[in-house]
């Protein structure tokens, strides 16, 4: 049977032990193991916080998105933990694509949950999915170009097609969304805004890494990638259950 536990592993992985292996492998590896548990930790609470008994329909879907999200980017964190530890370094680049394409769309939908417009701007929503998918491929065939050797011709125009639809991406929660924001209760405008710079600035760390990557930094753009995973998605989803607390005036626990 598997284990459950990831840090178990054969004798040739990488050890626990910080001063066997080098300490930046080593740190990368135990930032894996950290960011498991936090995605776990993140979605208990999102899942205990639906005994709310406050919560409008859309509202509760929110919050169960953001478990939804904390709990995919466990099991993948497990995975890419005995992927990193087993292969003595190795970056599980596919299991860590594989994340994001199940947790970077779902942290949009987000928005028109919060601003309770699913129905009117579905159009608007397809959108930011869509360029948020072309995104995801467009850069993981960059990365698997590059990591076959091709020339940097031929990888970086995909590379540079996807930092557009991050671009493009951005353009949509600051241009076509910002009206519903302003007409938005104001406790719930300010963790929208707040929402907005997690995707401006937070995602903005995974293109910076792979350019890094190219320097050789291979080991510190895994350990920068976790730490961002953690705050991009726990995060994320605790200043929307902030701006969802706000608005519906307190805990409201038992009163469903």
């Amino acid at each position: 049977m598997t284990s459950c536990l990831p840090l178990i592993a054969s004798a040739d992985s990488l050890s626990m032990a910080f001063n066997l292996d080098d300490p930046i492998v080593s740190l990368t590896l135990y930032t894996f193991a950290a960011a498991t548990v936090a995605m776990g930790a993140g979605a208990a609470y999102f899942a205990l916080m639906l005994f709310r008994g406050d919560l409008d329909s859309e509202n509760f879907t929110a919050i169960t998105v953001s478990a939804l999200v904390c709990g995919i980017a466990c099991v993948n964190y497990h995975w890419m933990t005995q992927v990193y530890q087993a292969s003595r370094g190795d970056f599980p680049t596919a299991v860590r694509y594989v994340d994001w394409v199940l947790t970077t769309p779902l942290l949009l939908l987000l928005f028109p949950l919060l601003l309770g417009m699913w129905q009117e701007s579905k159009w608007v929503f397809g959108t930011l999915i869509g360029l948020d998918l072309a995104m995801i491929g467009l850069g993981f065939a960059a990365e698997v170009m590059l990591n076959s050797g091709l020339p940097w011709a031929q990888w970086a125009p995909f590379f540079l097609l996807s930092c557009g639809c991050e671009l493009a991406i951005v353009g949509v929660l600051f241009v076509s969304l910002s009206r519903a924001m302003d007409e938005a209760p104001a406790d719930l405008a300010a963790g929208l805004r707040v929402l907005r710079l997690f995707v401006l600035i937070g995602w903005a760390v995974y293109p910076i890494g792979f350019l890094l990557s190219l320097g050789g930094g291979g080991d510190v753009r895994e350990l920068i990638y976790n730490v961002a995973d953690v705050v991009n998605k726990v995060g994320f989803g605790l200043v929307a259950h902030s701006g969802i607390a706000a608005v519906t005036s307190g805990p409201g626990w038992g009163r469903r």
